[in-house]
């Protein structure tokens, strides 16, 4: 086991849940190994998803600071073709997208077919700073929930393969760091007040991250715990997760694709070569 899917219905307590895991019978060493091959499938893979056209893929990443959102786009998507993978990112919405309802900013960003988007921070922020900030009545932010639902189910219904990653560090581990980063001169622009300020919520962020989910992991727009105090251990379990996904639809692709190459063979047999 490299992660664990939070099912419909499943009760989660995080407390539950160790950063620390890194499986069995796994080392660093090896691990950077297999993420060598992993990266080599998927960006097989993705050229296949790109050419067939027929699904997206859309990858949501959730975590405290420094639970590293950021180094899992940089080590597990290395070697993907830039032409068919963006990254979002969703900060302080301006005035425009406040005039707007919450999903307004989101739905623009999602995937068109033959992408591979990520979602580095995402709609869910409107259930977790919102929350937490109390930035919004409760009644807002826990209508929000059913809303957030309807909107990844319209995107699968679209055909868009979804998969959320919710990036599980210890409060230790944040401290350790966060203090990192004071120390290393060339990552001080990665420094912000309100990394330690979001601290004193610690308690609160959980909850709303358990609340987050429970009500929201769906069949077909699971999430998933990654234990993410170990960073070799959380790239190689979301690579492992991320192709689990994807292998199943290897086969129709290159089903299609073969019939495509044949009838363009068979309109080359019928045009003149000049």
């Amino acid at each position: 086991m490299y992660i664990w899917r939070v099912n419909a219905g499943d009760s989660v307590r995080l407390d539950d849940f160790d950063p620390g895991y890194t499986g069995e019978q796994i080392d660093k060493q090896s691990a950077h190994e297999e993420l060598k091959k992993l990266r080599k499938e998927l960006s097989t893979l993705q050229e296949m998803l790109w050419a067939a056209h027929h699904q997206s893929v859309l990858l949501v990443l959730q975590g405290t600071d420094t639970s590293g959102k950021d180094g899992t786009i940089r080590h597990v998507l290395a070697h993907l073709n830039p032409q068919g993978c963006r990254v979002h990112s969703f900060t302080q919405p301006t005035q425009q997208e406040l005039d707007h309802d919450f999903l307004w900013r989101v739905h623009q960003a999602t995937p068109g077919k033959g992408s591979l988007d990520v979602f580095n921070r995402s709609h869910y922020e409107d259930v977790l700073v919102i929350r937490v900030n109390k930035l919004v009545p409760e009644k807002v932010w826990q209508n929000r929930y059913e809303a957030i639902n309807n909107f990844e189910k319209l995107l699968t219904d679209n055909n868009t393969i979804i998969l959320k990653f919710f990036l599980h560090i210890s409060y230790e581990e944040q401290k350790q760091r966060l203090l990192a980063r004071e120390n290393d001169h060339e990552k001080a622009w990665k420094l912000s007040a309100s990394d330690w300020k979001g601290r004193h919520s610690w308690p609160d962020y959980q909850q709303a991250y358990e609340d987050m989910l429970m009500r929201c992991s769906k069949p077909q727009a699971p999430w998933y715990i990654v234990p993410a105090n170990h960073k070799w251990f959380r790239n190689l379990a979301i690579a492992h997760t991320l192709l689990e996904t994807l292998r199943p639809y290897k086969q129709i692709w290159e089903q299609e694709l073969r019939t495509r190459g044949q009838q363009e063979l068979e309109c080359l047999k019928k045009t003149p070569h000049v």
